[in-house]
């Protein structure tokens, strides 16, 4: 067998361990994917199958641009609590940090405690010097993080696909230091 494996840091927080995605993360990832309430914003509901294609698909995304979300889980428990992380689909207008958690990371701070710890290694290893969040216009919990984290909404992104998309703008890691 040949290829090129890619390395999917390990990320830990307070509270939280950000780490690649497996295939143990299944089951609450598809959990997650076939919720049509969590998943609203993300053109949801999808079937078990199409859940297991899109895991694949945030392990390939670290092949393609060197990057992605982590596996976002719980540091005692090892419970899976969302996806979070750096995010550049080819249809993206720029790189974005996206978040997206499980109904188990919900109401507890996880997406904020793994949002600040994925834009900071985005920043420090990465070498980004600027980031965005694409938001629906309605998700007002994922607007009200972004505002936490110091984000703020800059533009409209015509996405072909998904229509309108209201970009916020995360500080720069000066801004973020002043």
């Amino acid at each position: 067998m040949t290829g090129a494996a890619v390395h999917i840091p390990t990320l830990t927080t307070e509270r939280l361990i950000l780490r690649a995605p497996c295939i143990g993360d299944l089951e609450a990832y598809a959990r997650f994917r076939m919720d049509a309430e969590r998943t609203v914003f993300l053109g949801a509901p999808f079937t078990k199958t199409e859940a297991f294609e899109q895991l694949g698909e945030l392990i390939g995304h670290w092949q393609l641009r060197g990057y992605g979300r982590f596996m976002v889980t719980d540091r005692e428990t090892g419970t899976p609590l969302g996806v979070v992380g750096p995010f550049y689909p080819s249809s993206w207008p720029e790189p974005e940090i996206a978040w997206s958690l499980f109904a188990e990371g919900e109401g507890r701070g996880i997406a904020y405690e793994a949002a600040l710890a994925s834009r900071a290694w985005a920043y420090e290893t990465l070498g980004w010097t600027t980031a965005i969040s694409l938001i629906a216009e309605n998700n007002t919990r994922s607007q009200n993080l972004a505002r936490r984290l110091g984000a703020r909404p800059e533009s409209v992104y015509e996405h072909p696909d998904y229509g309108p998309m209201p970009v916020w703008r995360h500080p720069s890691p000066e801004e973020l230091a002043a």
